[in-house]
């Protein structure tokens, strides 16, 4: 059996700027301590959500720091190292390492679609770049890539890889995993909208956009489903899915990145080539926020 860094919910945090873009250090440390206090079980900097993409090796760096020295060992910091080059992942994992992470996240290397050997290659060799453990991540719709079985059969012998972030839609696949792997390569759910099914199956927790928002709630619905009171986890599910659904109506993060002011918590717009949240749908993630808020679940 694996380690498991944490149970429940892990907040995939934005990365808040300023209005001319720079890293804005006071709200990332703000939101660190908040989403702590809201009892969240673990936060990951510098994710698909915190616009790695667009961050310069130097703000990654500042970004993870920030996020490490706030958190101050009380909750597990997994900061996003992946990339599809490996000798540059690996610089990211070291550099990961060098600001205070507890793990890596590490997505499948994206655009140049590598072969089932290569990705295990290039996981194998990150996860021996640092002692830090390593969470796995599998987006498909995203980086073109599927973890296939056969690649998870052979990462999970790997005493560093401790568990794989499951943004894919493939239930075959996924009950396959769970079926046949359990605990040597524990699961959490990476999409909101599939928390619900992915832990009544059988995994931890979940990598979640929408505990930006709601981190109490997000944790809420997922110690529902770990002390298996399915009745609990329904009613909160589905009185949250319609504001975990818009806030995928455009790609992600604009939208989060557009309510976060909706708690009075700026964080600036996305960085380019993202651009700002069309009119009908803010009006959309506004009304859905405001049923939300009616149920007093913000």
């Amino acid at each position: 059996m694996k380690r498991i860094l944490f149970r429940g919910a892990a907040t995939a945090l934005v990365t808040p700027m300023y209005p001319d873009g720079s890293l804005d250090l006071k709200a990332i440390s703000r939101l660190t301590e908040w989403q702590i206090q809201s009892g969240i079980s673990a936060l990951v900097p510098c994710g698909t959500t915190g616009e790695a993409a667009t961050l310069t090796e130097e703000e990654r760096f500042t970004v993870i720091q920030t996020v490490a020295k706030t958190a101050a060992g009380r909750v597990p910091v997994i900061a996003g190292a992946g990339c599809n080059d490996t000798a540059r992942a690996e610089q990211n994992c070291l550099a990961a390492a060098a600001a205070g992470a507890d793990a890596l996240l590490l997505v499948t290397p994206y655009y140049n679609k590598c072969t089932p050997k290569g990705l295990q290659a290039h996981f194998a060799r990150l996860a021996a770049a640092t002692s830090l453990p390593v969470i796995l991540y599998n987006v498909p719709s995203r980086t073109g890539v599927t973890i296939d079985m056969e690649s998870r059969r052979e990462l999970s012998k790997n005493d560093k890889i401790i568990g794989l972030k499951e943004a894919g839609t493939d239930f075959s696949l996924i009950h396959q995993h769970l079926l046949e792997l359990g605990d040597t390569l524990p699961l959490y759910s990476g999409n909101d909208d599939l928390t619900l099914p992915l832990m009544s199956m059988g995994a931890h927790g979940c990598i979640s956009v929408l505990s930006n928002l709601l981190p109490h709630s997000t944790e809420a619905l997922c110690q529902a489903l770990l002390r298996n009171d399915l009745p609990a986890a329904r009613s909160l599910h589905y009185s949250l899915l319609p504001l975990m659904r818009s806030l995928f109506c455009e790609v992600n993060p604009i939208p989060v990145k557009a309510a976060m002011q909706l708690i009075d918590f700026p964080c600036g717009s996305c960085r380019m080539p993202l651009s700002p949240m069309e009119p009908d749908h803010l009006a959309l993630l506004q009304k859905h926020f405001a049923m939300t808020k009616q149920l007093g679940l913000c």
